[in-house]
C-alpha cells in the first residue's frame, strides 16, 4: 500500500487502539467501529500528521481505508 494509507493505519492505531493487522484497505470506518465523534477525532489528527485541510465531508463512516488514503494524498497534491 502507499505510505499514505500506512501512516492514516498508524493512526488509527495510535488513536483509537485499532490493531494495524486486524484491518484491511476495504475496511470502511463503519467497519471499524468509529463512530461520529471519533471520526472527527480522526479528522482532526490526520490534518496534524498530513499538515492538511479537511472537510467534515473529506472523511464519512462508510468511506473505505483505501478511498480514506485517496482523498488525503489529493488534499496533499493540492497544498
Amino acid at each position: 500500500m502507499t505510505s499514505t494509507y500506512d501512516r492514516l493505519v498508524g493512526l488509527l492505531a495510535k488513536s483509537f487502539g485499532i490493531e494495524a493487522d486486524e484491518v484491511a484497505p476495504a475496511n470502511t470506518f463503519e467497519d471499524l467501529e468509529l463512530d461520529s465523534l471519533a471520526l472527527v477525532e480522526l479528522t482532526l489528527a490526520a490534518q496534524e500528521e498530513f499538515g492538511i485541510t479537511l472537510t467534515d465531508d473529506d472523511l464519512h463512516a462508510k468511506s473505505s481505508l483505501t478511498e480514506a488514503a485517496e482523498v488525503l494524498d489529493a488534499k496533499q497534491v493540492t497544498v
